[in-house]
């Protein structure tokens, strides 16, 4: 029998050396890997507290239109009541439903969902009216809440984007329906809430189909990874993304309880794209997809919504309906067999179509150009992260109906000003007001209303031509004992001599003089001369100081010139200074904002309207008279080939050199507009303010109904029959009689008679008595 050989001790002694030395190495490897692991697992547990604790989300601010208020009276047509439901995300359907409608004729009924403004809860009501005439007729409540005005929901037209883009409506756990977080755990995570953050078995058999298939076809991860993943990482695929989100999983898990994480899940998860603008969470969702809010959802839209969290771009409803329907009807079948809906209630489900709106009832901002100008004005009360992350809610002054007027008229009638190369170069601008309030109903920046880069109603500094003479002979009418409506003014050429030697001669735009004519005519009439020589005789400092009354901010080059329209303003700045003159001289800074509430609905700043009188109301009554003269006989006079004759209306035409701005600013009894139209490049386009600015002035105005311009006579001011061109009273029936206003005291002295009054006077009543 063989002995067995034993190794020698030095040998055995090695072998225990190299064991002891292997381990002693492997315990020291393993400390310092538990100690990197425990700083890690610190630095991954600040992450998450910090971004969990407080502010989680960064929530966009909300812009929303002007509601429209319903009531007998009211006025507005049917198509215009069907875009602005349409706006606000209604659907056409049975009038039932909650935010859907239906129209026979002029006939609506509607459904509405309740809104919370900042004044209190609009309830949800369901309503029938009828439009006759422009008018709502025979408004009623046929459920709900009784109430003889109804405000239908504002329209979102825009928001404030955090800089990463993403847009949410924060919803809270209770306010979700009980069937939507049920669904999501059935289909995703069924363990939800029996697991620590992560499933193993999950895992174990994603892992084994994915080794079957050589690629990945599974995913074992649960809701908590998969908030981790989008919470906090990256969507790249490596080994250790996967090892920081099931370590920060179990962080998660160990901080903060079940309904926590899910409800933040329900927030974040990512459901879809608008433009540039990323879905996040199921309340905006529900809004995006189908016009309703969460609480509104059915089981099939329900269903609809979990399945898109699979992939929200492969299961897209609006472009892949064929495959969003079999993957809402497989979570349908999920549903079913986890006992939350009946096998009938799943069959009549899986029978629906897909009930998504036609558009995103949240899409990128709509009226670009009046975003603009809310941004400008937020921007004194509220830092820019604030408006981008606090989900503030900002109400707004916009009027969908007319921005929608303003944005046709701009649209449809620049193409037909030119041809040729200037077509194509043509822009324009326009921006309309509120008459009496100065609050901005509608502003387009460009002949593209959607266009989202230069904005030519605020940043266009163009000379403004004739649009300054109101402003010239408003100053002079302040001075009654020098300045009448009937005061002759020289239309005739002269030349200027400066100190150096330059030359400055005025001359109108149709090169002719008119020798003296009364001021009123002047003005109507748009002549240059009597302007600029007028401006001169008070002073072009004075006229400065008038324009700066009435909101010019920016220096004014105190030259002659100015007296000519050199002077450069935006076509925002023009409306703000004619909105004194509307206001018979009330300085009204324009406001596109009424109110502004955090994301809970509790008020944080109002806008209350702001009156500052600038001007002799009775010195602005008789230029109001001069611009309504404007519109009957002098340059736009043209209008009345669109706008109806019986409308009243108060203007003014500007134009400058070789027609490289044309203007026209004007207003009704309800509305004022300014109108621009020129090139980018300040190239000459032949257009004058009657040719190429009042046609979509007058295209505006036509489209919407609205009442005469008829100012109230102010204290001072009182009217009589003259001979404007023999300055002196006259009778009514006497040749050239014109009734006109004057500055009490100011009206002429000599009263000049004419033959066959008496004749022409019994004439005139027995034409009365059979009209």
């Amino acid at each position: 029998m063989a002995k067995s050989k034993t190794p020698p001790p030095s040998t055995r002694n090695a072998r225990t050396r190299s064991r002891a030395g292997f381990w002693r190495l492997f315990f020291r490897v393993s400390a310092v890997g538990l100690v990197l692991l425990a700083g890690w697992m610190v630095y991954l547990d600040a992450i998450i507290t910090s971004r969990f604790e407080g502010r989680r989300f960064e929530v966009p601010s909300r812009v929303y239109a002007r509601p429209l208020e319903l009531y007998d009276g009211a006025s507005v047509s049917a198509a215009a009541l069907e875009r602005e439901l349409a706006l606000s995300g209604f659907r056409q359907g049975d009038g039932v439903k909650p935010g859907s409608y239906r129209r026979r004729g002029g006939q609506f009924w509607i459904s509405t969902r309740g809104f919370r403004f900042p004044d209190g809860q609009e309830p949800r009501r369901r309503l029938t009216l009828t439009i006759a005439g422009d008018q709502v007729v025979d408004l009623r409540v046929l459920a709900g809440e009784a109430s003889p005005i109804v405000r239908l929901e504002p329209a979102q037209i825009g928001g404030i984007y955090p800089s990463h883009q993403e847009d949410r409506i924060l919803v809270r756990l209770d306010q979700v329906p009980p069937l939507l977080p049920a669904a999501l755990m059935a289909v995703e995570d069924r363990h939800f809430y029996e697991h620590f953050g992560l499933a193993p078995l999950s895992i174990a058999r994603a892992m084994l189909a994915n080794l079957k298939a050589g690629a990945i076809v599974q995913g074992g991860s649960t809701l908590t990874q998969q908030l981790v993943k989008n919470f906090f990482l990256s969507q790249e695929q490596t080994l250790a993304r996967k090892a920081n989100e099931a370590l920060m999983s179990l962080l998660l898990e160990w901080h903060y309880d079940k309904d926590d994480i899910l409800e933040t899940y329900l927030n974040e998860v990512y459901l879809g794209q608008a433009g540039t603008r990323s879905i996040n969470g199921f309340g905006l969702a529900s809004q995006f997809y189908f016009g309703e809010s969460l609480a509104g959802l059915e089981a099939h839209q329900i269903a609809l919504l979990v399945g898109m969290v699979k992939g929200p771009s492969y299961y897209n409803p609006r472009r892949h309906p064929e495959r969003a329907l079999k993957r809402r009807n497989l979570v349908l079948s999920e549903m079913e067999e986890a006992g939350l809906i009946s096998a009938a209630e799943a069959n009549r489900a899986r029978g629906l179509p897909l009930g998504v709106s036609e558009r995103p009832s949240y899409s990128e901002n709509r009226y670009p150009a009046y975003i603009d100008l809310v941004r400008r004005h937020l921007a004194r009360d509220y830092r820019e992260e604030d408006l981008r992350s606090e989900g503030l809610r900002i109400f707004t002054t916009l009027n969908p109906s007319i921005q929608y007027a303003a944005e046709y008229a701009v649209r449809d009638t620049v193409p037909r000003l030119a041809t040729g190369e200037v077509r194509d170069a043509l822009e324009a601008a326009m921006v309309v007001t509120a008459k009496d309030t100065g609050e901005v109903l509608a502003l387009v920046g460009g002949r593209d209303p959607a266009f989202a880069g230069f904005n030519r109603a605020l940043d266009a500094e163009r000379p403004i031509g004739s649009l300054i003479k109101p402003f010239i002979y408003l100053t002079a009418l302040s001075h009654s004992d020098r300045y009448t409506l009937i005061t002759p003014v020289r239309d005739q050429s002269f030349v200027l001599e400066f100190d150096d030697g330059r030359r400055w001669q005025p001359k109108n735009y149709d090169g002719e003089e008119h020798g003296e004519v009364p001021l009123h005519r002047a003005l109507a009439k748009s002549y240059n001369l009597p302007a600029v020589r007028t401006g001169l005789d008070l002073g072009v400092d004075a006229v400065a100081e008038t324009l700066q009354a009435f909101g010019v901010t920016s220096p004014i080059s105190r030259y002659p010139s100015m007296l000519l329209g050199s002077v450069s303003m935006t076509p925002v700045t023009v409306a703000q200074i004619y909105q004194g003159l509307a206001t018979s001289g009330f300085n009204t800074p324009l406001r596109t904002i009424r109110e502004v509430t955090d994301a809970q609905g509790e008020p944080l700043s109002r806008y209350p309207l702001e009156v500052d009188q600038v001007a002799d109301p009775a010195a602005v009554h008789l230029v109001q008279y001069a611009m309504q003269e404007v519109m009957q006989e002098g340059t736009g006079r043209s209008a009345y080939y669109t706008v109806p004759r019986q409308l009243t209306l108060a203007g003014k035409t500007g134009t400058t050199d070789d027609g490289r701005d044309a203007w026209f600013a004007g207003f009704s009894g309800d509305l004022l507009a300014v109108a621009w139209v020129g090139r980018d490049d300040n190239g000459p386009t032949s257009l004058t303010g009657a040719t190429g600015a009042l046609p979509i002035w007058t295209r505006f105005m036509a489209s919407l109904p609205q009442h005469s311009f008829s100012p109230v006579v102010p204290d001072g001011v009182s009217y009589h029959w003259v001979n404007d061109e023999r300055q002196a009273l006259t009778g009514e029936h006497c040749e050239n009689a014109r009734y006109m206003p004057f500055i009490t005291g100011s009206e002429p002295e000599q009263h000049v008679s004419c033959s066959g009054a008496l004749e022409r006077r019994i004439r005139s009543w027995f034409e009365g008595l059979f009209q």
